[in-house]
């Protein structure tokens, strides 16, 4: 080894020890007749001093980021030179002689936390971005944590098995990525979303408790907690209920916070799906703060204001939200909620504001005294607040609502930063109907076990009623992952697939090789994924899951750094069979 001590170790008992070093020039400071050096790598800084003639002269060459060794004797540093800000702050090396190992341009940005480039040039430049304290930190606690949750869950039994990386196409809710067989002309491989059908499978073999640290690609529309591909927590259990999977998630997520210095109190609350709609308009309740959203559908149903009631009529809902400090909200910033709300699928928004003398607004008048004292006591209305109301559909309702909370909390600023509210959202509809596709579309997936036999349902049977034996967990806001007991009984299996109009054939084409393998003793199994990006993102306070990976993509799904994606050579397309039609230059 070129070094016998790595920049973060030294201390004061180590004051006369002659050592080497190798790093990066962090800084240089020419003091005229001495000049310092602080000395990065991973693991620490530290100061050399360059102090005696040649080599004081030699060291003038010296320059931002160059990667040099030096030899040197420990010394202490003199009285009022401490730095308490830097692990080995009270000592310095005072070099006898360095070796430059190789130089550096001038890097395009400064390497300190604060002068934070935009992230275009982060990414293009990534290698000198992860020599950032912030980026390195964030690098470091990613890989504590990762064996965090290998230790927890091999002591807890679960084995770590790998599943394939090609594998078959099925469809799971994104686009895939697929890759084109050289060997078998016209047929793909496709990269997994997740690995689902394998660690089910799994649970068929016997293999009772199964993780692993999964990379799942999904080619979908990105966003700043959305990658191409991403890494999940991906576990699967035998012969267990809901609680049981909950119980091991809730432990694990405590031991990661552990290890990133942080403590959560477990257990975390539940809270059933239909609750998180109305109260919050979303599955992922921020549960932060207040303004919580109300029903007034049965008190409003009647009303005078016939945008209201014949909405009621055709089958929709009218819900409210009273959103304290009214006298920060101006008529302009009313303006553009209703711009936000439209744009939500809202027609308008209604709004009421309450004055001392009761409500005021251009509808008040079309709504009996009675209506309104029962708006303000269901909403606990004080003087000053602003109330707004959703007249429509339930989903769009709840939708508009949902986000103009968000909105508005934000504007408020009455979010806490420094807070973390965990809690499961369960009792999952077991399907959802589709407009568009004209026919009933799983929730979550096919696999979901429904809450009750569901092998002989009656006709008239409404669907939307069903729930599912799914569960995620959320964090502020955020979905963290989640999951279901799993169908293991091919009669309830073949229910699922009629009411999906997914036929026998289709079924065995798509998912064959898992229907296949839970006719042979397939046990009660179910299981769950959390998003390793996102969990970090959300501990280390990132604005992006992209903070928190070493080499993510931008956006637009593309890697600045390498310029992946890139034209192939006509002899790889030739050889895969494959002709590009239509390409713009």
């Amino acid at each position: 080894m070129k070094r016998t001590h790595n920049c973060g170790e030294l201390r004061s008992s180590d004051i006369s020890k002659k050592v080497i070093l190798c790093g990066w020039v962090h800084t240089r400071r020419d003091h005229g007749g001495v000049i310092f050096v602080d000395l990065r790598d991973r693991y620490g800084i530290v100061q050399i001093v360059f102090n005696k003639g040649e080599i004081l002269e030699r060291a003038k060459e010296l320059k931002s980021e160059y990667v040099i060794l030096v030899e040197g004797i420990v010394g202490k540093r003199p009285e009022g030179t401490i730095n308490k800000n830097l692990s080995t702050g009270e000592i310095e090396i005072v070099a006898e002689k360095y070796e430059i190992l190789n130089i550096s341009k001038t890097p395009p940005f400064e390497i300190t936390q604060e002068n934070i480039p935009s992230e275009e040039v982060r990414l293009k430049y990534r290698y000198i971005d992860l020599r950032s304290e912030r980026m390195k930190k964030n690098i470091i606690l990613r890989h504590d944590i990762i064996l965090s949750v290998r230790n927890f869950l091999s002591k807890n039994n679960f084995l770590d098995i790998e599943t394939p990386l090609l594998t078959k196409s099925t469809p799971e809710g994104a686009r895939d990525f697929l890759v084109p067989s050289r060997l078998e002309i016209g047929h793909f491989f496709a990269l997994p979303q997740s690995p689902q059908l394998f660690k089910q499978i799994l649970m068929v073999a016997g293999f009772d408790r199964y993780f692993q640290i999964a990379k799942c690609f999904r080619d979908e529309d990105l966003r700043s907690d959305r990658q191409p591909e991403f890494t999940q927590i991906d576990i699967e259990m035998s012969f267990i209920e809901e609680d049981d999977i909950i119980d091991v998630t809730e432990k694990l997520i405590y031991e990661i916070f552990k290890t990133a210095g942080m403590e959560v109190k477990i257990p975390f609350i539940r809270m059933p799906y239909d609750t998180a709609m109305l109260k919050y308009g979303c599955d992922r309740p921020d549960t932060r703060f207040g303004l919580e959203i109300e029903d007034l559908t049965e008190i409003l149903k009647n009303t005078g204001f016939k945008v209201f009631s014949e909405t009621v009529k055709n089958g929709g809902v009218v819900r409210g939200i009273s959103v304290p400090a009214g006298d920060k909200i101006s008529r302009q910033t009313i303006d553009n909620l209703t711009e936000l709300a439209k744009k939500l699928g809202a027609k308008g928004l209604a709004w009421m504001k309450m004055a001392d003398t009761g409500f005021e607004s251009n509808i008040v008048k079309f709504f009996s005294p009675d209506e309104l004292k029962n708006i303000k006591e269901k909403l606990n209305v004080k003087t000053g607040d602003i109330v707004f109301f959703a007249a429509d559909k339930k989903q769009i309702a709840c939708n508009v609502l949902g986000n103009l909370r968000l909105y508005i909390a934000g504007l408020l600023k009455i979010i806490p930063q420094d807070k973390f509210n965990f809690l499961w959202v369960v009792d999952f509809p077991l399907f959802e109907y589709s407009a568009e596709d004209k026919k009933w579309n799983a929730v979550h997936h096919p696999f979901t076990a429904p809450s009750s036999d569901i092998s002989s349902l009656p006709e008239t049977t409404d669907l939307a009623s069903l729930k599912s034996r799914a569960y995620d967990i959320v964090l502020n806001g955020t979905e963290l992952g989640g999951g279901s007991i799993r169908i293991h009984e091919e009669k309830i299996q073949e229910k699922v697939f009629e009411i999906l109009k997914i036929t026998k054939e289709d079924a065995q084409v798509k998912f064959g090789f898992l229907l296949d393998a839970l006719q042979y003793g397939a046990p009660p199994h179910g299981g769950l994924a959390l998003g390793l990006d996102r969990v970090l993102a959300m501990i280390t306070k990132s604005e992006s899951i992209r903070d928190v990976i070493a080499f993510p993509k931008t956006q637009s799904g593309s890697c600045l750094l390498s310029n992946a994606p890139s034209p192939v050579s006509e002899r790889q397309l030739k050889e895969l069979h494959i002709k590009i039609d239509n390409i713009k230059k």
